[in-house]
């Protein structure tokens, strides 16, 4: 069994892996830019090693991450979400060093990351993907030759691309072409390949993605499916599972479609399948993303299912401790990730210290974070500083613990999209289970909230001008 892990993370996810390593007997290694020198990752882990001055350089570099797990005599290598987590170099550095990568293997990481590489593997598979063009597209000519044979609207998309970045609609020819160096400039900055292709645009579809486990014994499952619709310009702010929007035959067909992939690639470990499925009930595959996900706790909650836990014991050689017929799922799990951002302010990033932080609790609720009361949240990385997860039996069980646990929850000394959280939660539509992936765009006027501060916030803040005026 894997003894001793090192973390190449940082943040909430950082500390996730290090109560899971906990719980199985096995130490924890954390690294740590300078400044996360004071991050409750660095806090909790068994040990912790610095990664010098440089905000993000040492998280990106592969090499020097492998060096310190051989040095602190770790066996293995988390590599969390984002960073490297879909490096195939750092599986390959890794492997050369004998670490064991908690992740597939190099070859899969570099077929999934190459988008029409794997849409090429889909579709040999016979997983239904979108409609697009062969491969990549050599140059706006093409591009403009396969939008005209596919029909208005496109997406334009990096074949390296992830995390909403890289990928814009076009619903004319003007579009695209206004588009194309713009894909191709934010492509080669962000993931270092000008390689791009199109798809035919899925206009106002659900948002649907199924969590595979793989183990190295033959053994592949799904944990059921989540809906990820509620995002703004691609990047998830709301995931549900199971999806409320589907029917029980859609949820087995779309489960197995996620098991015949990752069967299909060769998979290992913990990945996710992504598809859109459109208004005539058609799933579409989009991508594979070869990581744990963001969102993963809401399945660790309607199954029971310790996801890292199975990731670790998968990088271990060991079976899957589940049969597919074990996996049942229970009510419904939703997940809001709690970003330091100014809804009302067009999302702008609110970084700076956490003067109060108040934790949610009861039946039900769940907190993964990486602040505390006295926390100045970095402008460096992601805004992400927290994700409330809440379960319940029914779904308007779910939606009450939610509005509770959202009233619940205190942070104060930077905004939040905690107050946009519960007019998401207050829209009928929303509460009807019935969105697609334009809810946000459709709904602006959900950002015309008025933030009601509490008393004891109030009297805090007339303290403090008062000690102000008086020159304490």
């Amino acid at each position: 069994m894997i003894k001793k892990i090192l973390i190449a993370n940082r943040g909430e996810i950082a500390v996730r892996i290090v109560r899971a390593c906990a719980e199985m007997g096995i130490r924890s290694v954390a690294v740590y830019a300078e400044a996360d020198r004071h991050a409750l990752h660095v806090k909790k882990a068994d040990e912790a090693y610095s990664l010098g001055p440089d905000t993000v350089a040492g998280y990106l570099n592969a090499h020097r991450l492998v060096n310190l797990a051989v040095a602190t005599g770790c066996d293995a290598l988390h590599p969390g979400y984002g960073f490297l987590s879909e490096n195939a170099e750092l599986a390959e550095i890794c492997a050369r060093r004998r670490i064991r990568f908690i992740g597939p293997t190099p070859d899969v990481i570099r077929r999934m990351g190459d988008k029409t590489e794997a849409r090429q593997a889909m579709i040999a598979a016979g997983v239904p993907v979108t409609p697009g063009s062969e491969g990549n597209v050599s140059g706006l000519e093409e591009a403009l030759a396969v939008a005209e044979r596919l029909g208005y609207p496109v997406m334009l998309k990096a074949t390296s691309g992830g995390g909403g970045r890289g990928i814009r609609r076009c619903a004319s020819a003007d579009e695209l072409s206004k588009n194309y160096e713009r894909v191709i400039s934010e492509a080669t900055k962000a993931f270092g390949s000008a390689e791009v292709f199109l798809e035919k645009c899925i206009d106002d579809p659900r948002h649907i993605e199924v969590q595979v486990l793989a183990d190295h014994h033959g053994n592949v499952i799904h944990l059921y499916e989540r809906d990820c619709s509620i995002q703004r310009r691609h990047q998830k702010l709301i995931e549900i599972a199971p999806s409320p929007q589907l029917t029980p035959e859609q949820r087995e067909y779309v489960g197995n479609l996620g098991v015949m992939a990752a069967k299909t690639v060769g998979y290992r470990n913990a990945g996710t399948v992504e598809f859109l499925l459109d208004h005539s009930g058609n799933f579409y595959f989009m991508e594979m993303n070869t990581r744990l996900q963001v969102e993963h706790p809401i399945t660790e909650e309607i199954t029971g299912v310790d996801i890292v836990q199975e990731q670790i014991r998968i990088a271990a050689d060991l079976p899957l401790r589940y049969t597919q017929a074990d996996i049942q799922p229970r009510g419904f799990a939703m997940e809001f990730r709690i970003n330091a951002e100014d809804p009302k302010n067009g999302f702008l990033p609110s970084f700076g210290k956490i003067t109060r932080y108040f934790a949610p609790g009861g039946p039900g609720v769940r907190i993964d974070g990486a602040i505390y009361t006295g926390y100045e949240i970095p402008p460096y990385y992601d805004s992400m500083c927290a994700k409330l997860i809440v379960w319940a039996l029914d779904w308007e069980s779910l939606l009450a613990r939610a509005e509770r646990s959202l009233r619940d929850i205190g942070v104060y000394g930077v905004k939040t999209t905690m107050p946009y959280h519960r007019e998401i939660l207050r829209s009928p539509e929303f509460r009807l289970g019935n969105f697609t992936t334009s809810f946000v765009e459709a709904h602006p006027e959900l950002t015309a909230y008025s933030v009601r501060r509490p008393p004891r916030e109030l009297a805090a803040a007339m303290a403090a001008a008062l000690a102000a005026s008086m020159g304490f």
